[in-house]
């Protein structure tokens, strides 16, 4: 196991690149949780701070799929020296709509600077693995790394934010996603080297993205994009019922473990199986797997459901990416990554607000089923999806 890792990390850059990109990631788990947190405590309302989460996270959604495209044409280096700067200032207006009460939609407004400029270093990485390493086996071991990591940032942030919101100062973790934001993607802006080449642009030469099978993965990855979200408001709406609101950073964070264990374990296999036949068969169960969560009482059994759950998400996440990666033109190969982010961004939204408004009106345990039917409405439509024979048209 340890040797299938050494080997891919040992490429020129390659841990440098992939280290730097978590740093810049874990806005990812602290931004959207840490305003649930902030607001909440502030209004009582769970269904306003999910609508404001659900606004950053559509911003984020909208202009994801250009920052990939400019990614791919202009460089990553470009793009990811401005992105990091709006969204430095993107975050300090949010602080300051929240602390200073404005008006709607003024904070919205605010939420949404900062999402529209959320950095998408985690489908740049991807992109820059699919350049550092040649072998098929040693790309699965590369994204599995990937998937590891977006492990460490969803177990390391939310017990972060929780802490520094809670114990240090209401707005200290949205201040820390801020600089972790734009202080890695600078970072990651300069390592040039490893990045990969950019793609010139020639009128009417465009290779189609291949929207026949990337348009099917997209609307998957909202179903699960919106048990993400649900997860994290009912988590922290069943540990302030149960009176142990500081307990919900930690239950996220055992579910990211579990995901991170799974990664590890992918990671260091042979070549898997057929990605479609995998994204099927994991989100499936990854979605029955919340049924039980619905009548389970207390928070260290809703923990241990939880890593449960959690023990499913990397493999469906790493059978996504290389359903992708083998089906997506080169020249578009970090758009398309985007897209497959964008769609779970997209639902994180409105899985976030139903499931506020659920939490409201009919309790924390109630709202288990949000995760439940958005994983099997997403798993429908990967039952659905048809791998062409060859990289289809868009």
């Amino acid at each position: 196991m340890l040797t299938t890792y050494r080997d891919v990390l040992s490429r020129p850059g390659a841990a440098l690149f992939s280290l730097t990109a978590v740093v810049s990631r874990l806005p990812l788990s602290m931004a959207g949780f840490g305003i649930v947190l902030l607001v909440s405590e502030r209004t009582g309302s769970y269904g306003r701070a999910g609508v404001l989460a659900a606004v950053y996270v559509l911003a984020a959604a909208a202009f994801g799929p250009w920052q990939g495209r400019l990614a791919d044409r202009l460089g990553q280096a470009k793009v990811l020296w401005v992105v990091g700067a709006v969204y430095a200032f993107g975050m300090a207006l949010t602080l300051v709509a929240i602390d200073q009460e404005w008006a709607t939609p003024l904070p919205h407004l605010c939420v949404a600077i900062a999402g529209l400029a959320t950095p998408q270093t985690g489908s740049m990485a991807r992109a820059r693995w699919t350049h550092a390493v040649a072998e098929r086996s040693q790309l699965n071991t590369a994204f599995s790394i990937e998937a590891v990591l977006d492990e460490v940032v969803f177990m390391v942030g939310p017990v972060l934010v929780t802490v520094l919101t809670l114990q240090i100062s209401d707005f200290a973790g949205l201040v820390c996603a801020a600089a972790a934001a734009s202080l890695g993607s600078w970072a990651l802006a300069a390592q040039r080297r490893t990045q990969p080449p950019r793609i010139d642009h020639v009128a009417g030469a465009r290779e189609p993205i291949g929207w026949g099978l990337l348009g099917p993965v997209v609307v998957a990855s909202i179903g699960l994009g919106m048990l993400f979200g649900s997860a994290e408001v009912i988590v922290v709406a069943f540990c302030t019922e149960e009176g142990n609101r500081g307990a919900a950073g930690f239950v996220i964070a055992i579910w990211a473990t579990a995901s991170l264990i799974s990664g590890v374990v992918i990671g260091a296999l042979p070549q898997p199986a057929e990605p479609l036949h995998r994204l099927r068969a994991a989100l499936l169960a990854l979605s029955l797997l919340f049924a039980p969560l619905l009548v389970l009482p207390g928070i260290p059994l809703i923990a241990a459901g939880m890593f449960l759950t959690g023990f499913m998400i990397s493999p469906t996440l790493i059978a996504m990416v290389n359903l992708i990666e083998q089906h997506a033109p080169p020249s578009r190969l970090t758009e398309s990554l985007v897209w497959m982010t964008t769609g779970a961004a997209v639902g994180v939204a409105p899985g976030s607000a139903i499931a506020g408004w659920v939490v409201d009106h009919h309790g924390a345990s109630t709202g288990f089923l949000v995760p439940l039917i958005s994983g099997l409405a997403g798993a429908a439509v990967a039952w659905s999806i048809r791998t062409p024979s060859r990289d289809p048209a868009g």
